[in-house]
C-alpha cells in the first residue's frame, strides 16, 4: 500500500514525562532509515574489495521547511541548548485544518537537540524557516 506525506508530523516532549505534541506544521520529511558509513576491509590477498557496515550516518541532522511565524521560531530558538525528545508520526484522524496525529501508520523517536533559522527566500515566495533537529540517540521505530 502507498501512503502520500499528509498527516505527517513533527512532534517533541516538552518534558519527560509529557505526552508528544506537534511542534510546527511542517513542509517536508527527511530521509530517516539512516545509511551506515562503509568500511573497507579490503586485503592484498583478496581480488575484489571486502567491505563491511560501519556506524550509521546522520548527515547534517534531520532539517524540517516550516512557514515562519515569530512565536514558533522564537519558542524553537529557546529549546536549544537542552537535548529534547522528538518524533516523526505519520497518520492521523480528521481532515483539513482539524487534524489530530496520532501516529497509526509509523513512529520514529529519537532525542536531539535542536536549531532553527530562516531559509532562502524568492521572488513571489513563501518566507520559510528551517528547523535542524541532531540526533543524540538512536531512531527507534515503534
Amino acid at each position: 500500500m502507498a501512503l502520500s506525506t499528509y498527516k505527517t508530523f513533527l512532534m517533541y516532549k516538552a518534558s519527560a514525562s509529557a505526552d508528544y505534541t506537534k511542534l510546527v506544521d511542517i513542509k517536508n520529511v527527511p530521509a530517516i532509515g539512516s545509511d551506515r558509513n562503509t568500511i573497507d576491509v579490503t586485503t592484498l590477498s583478496d581480488d575484489m574489495e571486502q567491505l563491511i557496515p560501519g556506524i550509521k550516518r546522520v548527515g547534517d541532522g534531520f532539517q524540517f521547511n516550516c512557514n515562519y511565524d515569530k512565536t514558533t521560531y522564537s519558542t524553537i530558538e529557546g529549546m536549544a541548548e537542552e537535548t529534547h525528545s522528538f518524533a516523526i508520526w505519520k497518520g492521523g484522524t480528521g481532515s483539513g485544518s482539524s487534524v489530530t496525529p496520532d501516529g497509526s501508520d509509523g513512529k520514529w523517536s529519537f532525542d536531539g537537540q535542536i536549531t532553527v533559522g530562516t531559509a532562502d527566500g524568492d521572488v513571489d515566495g513563501s518566507f520559510d524557516m528551517v528547523v535542524t533537529i541532531y540526533p543524540s540517540t538512536p531512531v527507534d521505530f515503534g
